[in-house]
């Protein structure tokens, strides 16, 4: 039946291969690994398979997270080889709990309700305390399997399984017919598959629970309250993204972004100021002052700044304070020179000036026509002195 498919579980096979177990009888075992993983629906999202090895030591063949397909699980335990010594039960189902039964090592959350089982398998009697570890690992949710093969024990098988022990306590008189069990753990871990049904209502992702199910969203979405639909994770919260400075959400994943003056580095996530005086990138007249991804704008000497702070006007060389001439300051374009009031001359300094000193330059003919007025003053003097005298 295409809709009966095991629910999805977290399943961990424990295999006895002690002294006791022959190599042919290992085998046996392997084939009924390699004949269980056929019957389950192997995946990421629906059961997930680890398989350990003991003895009086414990080895994890491989956990839940490293195989998610029946053909890579198949290969891995062919290739598994027996430790041949003691029979520790109780350290196995400890290590279990302790480096299988994790989320780092391929455990689902607890939040998902994935069922995790544990299938023992031997042929022996526990050489170690398994019914405080069992009832340890049946406290914290496990749900554990015992099969006995031959000569095993049956009173520690039904120490260390879960109740009702007639569901979980299995026994068969050899490895060679061990396969038969195959189809007694379809039965039990066979359910109506509603995911495969298609009556879910999951809006993203379906995950069989049995004969009931879970609704699960894809990365980058999270579940909404209702269970069925799912909402864009916003990847930009603190701590969510790697940007240096601008995350922007995109549909449950994010791309960075950088502040205004500044450019995406090629990891695509730091930044680095731009120049923002290069050709093209301002709209200074004359000067562009770069400053960590922003500019401002200057001017050539003998300009100020306009208010639009962009622009230059020419400056007013001789205004007061701005030039050192003694009297008179003559702009220039951009630059000056120096001059002095009438009656004073500019200095070899170009600077200061001194006053003019005049003199009367006198023409012969002047000369001449002061001298015929002295001697007509004489003549008269001396004519009226005469007249004086008579």
């Amino acid at each position: 039946d295409a809709a009966c498919k095991n629910r999805p579980l977290d399943l961990v096979f424990i295999v006895d291969s002690s002294r006791s177990v022959r190599p042919e009888e290992f085998e046996k075992v392997k084939i009924f690994l390699s004949e269980m993983i056929d019957t389950l629906d192997v995946g990421e999202r629906t059961t997930r398979v680890a398989v350990m090895n003991y003895a009086s030591t414990v080895k994890v063949e491989f956990p839940l997270r490293t195989y998610f397909d029946k053909a890579s699980m198949k290969e891995a335990v062919s290739h598994i080889e027996p430790l041949s010594a003691g029979t520790m039960t109780g350290l196995a189902i400890q290590t279990a709990m302790d480096e299988v039964f994790t989320e780092e090592m391929g455990t689902r959350p607890a939040t998902l309700n994935i069922p995790k089982v544990v299938i023992v398998v031997t042929d022996g009697r526990p050489q170690d305390q398994v019914e405080e570890v069992a009832a340890s690992a049946r406290a914290a949710g496990i749900e554990i399997y015992a099969v006995g093969v031959d000569r095993a024990d049956m009173q520690s098988l039904r120490i260390m399984a879960s109740e009702p022990l007639d569901e979980h306590v299995f026994y068969v008189e050899t490895y060679g017919v061990i396969e038969k069990l195959t189809f007694r753990f379809r039965e039990t871990f066979c359910a109506v598959n509603v995911c495969a049904l298609g009556t879910h209502g999951c809006q993203q992702v379906c995950v069989s629970n049995g004969a009931s199910h879970l609704c699960d969203c894809y990365e980058g979405y999270t579940l909404n309250p209702d269970k069925r639909t799912c909402s864009a994770v916003d990847m930009c919260a603190p701590g969510r993204h790697e940007c240096d400075q601008i995350c922007v959400s995109n549909n449950g994943s994010y791309v960075c972004d950088c502040y205004e003056g500044y450019t995406l580095n090629p990891d695509k996530k730091t930044c680095s100021a731009m120049d923002m005086c290069a050709p093209g990138r301002h709209d200074c007249a004359q000067v562009c002052l770069s400053n960590d991804g922003s500019y401002s704008c200057g001017c050539y000497e003998g300009y100020t700044l306009n208010p639009d702070k962009k622009t230059c006007s020419a400056a007013d060389v001789c205004a007061p304070g701005r030039h050192d001439c003694e009297q008179v300051c003559v702009r220039d374009d951009l630059s000056y020179t120096c001059d002095c009031h009438q009656g004073y001359t500019l200095n070899p300094d170009r600077k200061t000036c001194s006053r003019a000193i005049t003199s009367s330059l006198v023409t012969t003919e002047e000369s001449c026509k002061c001298e015929a007025i002295i001697a007509l003053q004489d003549s008269v003097t001396s004519r009226l002195e005469a007249l004086s005298t008579k």
